[in-house]
């Protein structure tokens, strides 16, 4: 008979366990396997050490209500997205990812097509937004949410990642090129999806 000490248990068998006799201790173990995986997904939307820590904690109260609720199978995959979700909602409400919405580097009122982005909602927005960041470099990835996302200035950014200053200006005067073009790209193929 296995016991919540046992660590050599797959993830599918903790989950059948905990479903089984509702033991919590199951679960501890499942979610201290993933806690660097979610620490990890924070940082990369969040960005700030604290608030990742707080958000791995909250992420797993959530992950231990949701699974008192449905079966989940491929618990990896699963806790990733539950991960990505909460840290995205947190940075909506935090207005940080708002903060990003510039007009001057997003296709609002593009030249052929007048009020092209106006009509979108916020919320499908930033999720575009972030869609397309994903596509840029990481150079330029890393730059542009450093400058936008986080407002630090060119220098801080240098300091931060180790470029010079030329190349932290490069990488966001091209990134945010590319980060728009992606952007238009994407609504575009939505817009015909939409229309068909």
């Amino acid at each position: 008979m296995n016991s919540p000490k046992d660590n050599h248990i797959t993830d599918a068998e903790l989950l059948e366990n905990y479903q089984h006799d509702g033991n919590n201790e199951w679960l501890g173990i499942l979610l201290q396997r993933y806690t660097l995986l979610l620490f990890g997904v924070c940082m990369k939307y969040l960005k700030n050490e604290e608030e990742a820590k707080d958000a791995v904690q909250q992420i797993f109260l959530k992950s231990i209500t949701e699974l008192q609720k449905y079966k989940v199978e491929y618990f990896k995959s699963w806790l990733y997205m539950v991960a990505k979700n909460y840290c995205l909602m947190a940075l909506r409400d935090k207005g940080k990812a708002t903060i990003a919405i510039k007009e001057q580097w997003l296709p609002i009122d593009n030249n052929d097509e007048p009020g092209f982005i106006t009509h979108i909602e916020k919320d499908q927005l930033l999720t575009l937004m972030q869609e397309s960041l994903d596509e840029l470099s990481d150079d330029q990835k890393k730059c542009v949410s450093l400058f936008y996302l986080e407002k630090k200035s060119y220098h801080e950014i240098a300091d931060q990642t180790g470029f010079t200053l030329m190349q932290v200006k490069s990488h966001i005067q091209n990134g945010k090129r590319n980060l728009k073009l992606a952007m238009e790209k994407k609504l575009k193929e939505r817009n015909h999806t939409n229309n068909h």
